[in-house]
């Protein structure tokens, strides 16, 4: 529990985004030994409620409905990648998830690059559209009107990011702010859990928890067409990759529609930059 409210503490410290200046009235609501308890609370809660065994995606779903946000998502991540999508609680989330993929640019992107928390309580900043000049109207367009995005990490082991967003723009308030921090703190400790006990698991011979198979297919697409060009585009991995996101960017599809298309061989991308699909030039 201890643990739980230093890390939020020090994630305030480093906070960036248009909405660092209401983190003076964060640290006045300092985190008490009350808070983690409640938090774990209500994330067993939602385990129970479901009848399984608590995961990190039910830090996600509790952290909607306890900070008053419209929806989230979190995502496993290694380096300073988008990384995988591992729980959305709607579809906007997924949409917002997507996007940042796909635009190579976003709160998830930022927030795995420098390990701190990113707070936009409107989109429609003209600061944020400098910070996000395609993202911000494209999640806007989506349905979502504020932002915020939280490093899922101890110490120098960073192993994820949990997104909220809100329909509305609005700031959160001191006391949604602390427990948003204290949700990411939970849902880290129970990430790096899930990756031990897979670890175990796959040791023993037994099968591990999964991710919903929606979002486990999605990852399997996107990787296996990655793969896919490296042999069609004689390139590797990240280019690959970035050619992936930038046909899917040009032409207004969803990445994992692309992914899907090329999966099934209806669409073929070519050095030359041109591509076909379905026998078309």
């Amino acid at each position: 529990m201890r643990v739980a409210g230093g890390l939020a503490l020090l994630s305030l410290s480093r906070a960036t985004g248009p909405d660092r200046g209401a983190l003076p009235a964060a640290r006045a609501a300092r985190v008490t030994p009350s808070r983690p308890a409640r938090i774990w609370g209500l994330v067993a809660e939602q385990a129970a409620s479901r009848g399984g065994r608590v995961s990190p995606a039910d830090a996600c779903t509790a952290a909607v409905a306890a900070v008053t946000v419209t929806g989230g998502w979190l995502s496993a991540v290694r380096g300073t990648g988008p990384g995988h999508l591992m729980d959305v609680t709607d579809e906007v989330s997924e949409q917002l998830a997507d996007l940042q993929l796909t635009l190579g640019e976003g709160p998830s992107l930022d927030v795995s690059a420098s390990g701190a928390p990113v707070l936009a309580s409107d989109l429609g900043r003209r600061e944020t559209e400098r910070r996000w000049p395609v993202f911000a109207p494209a999640a806007r367009q989506a349905g979502a009107a504020a932002i915020f995005a939280f490093p899922l990490e101890i110490g120098a082991i960073r192993s994820g990011v949990l997104g909220l967003y809100r329909e509305q723009a609005g700031a959160l308030s001191a006391l949604q702010l602390g427990d948003a921090l204290s949700f990411a703190d939970t849902a880290t400790l129970l990430l790096l859990d899930s990756q031990d006990q897979a670890a175990d698991d796959a040791a023993a011979g037994d099968t591990p928890a999964r991710q919903p198979a929606a979002l486990t297919l999605r990852r399997a697409e996107i990787d296996q067409a990655t793969g896919m060009l490296t042999e069609q585009l004689g390139t590797g991995i990240t280019d690959a990759f970035a050619r992936l996101r930038a046909y899917a960017f040009a032409n207004d599809l969803r990445l994992t529609d692309v992914s899907r298309d090329i999966v099934a061989r209806r669409l073929r991308l070519r050095p030359d930059a041109n591509s076909s699909k379905d026998g078309e030039a």
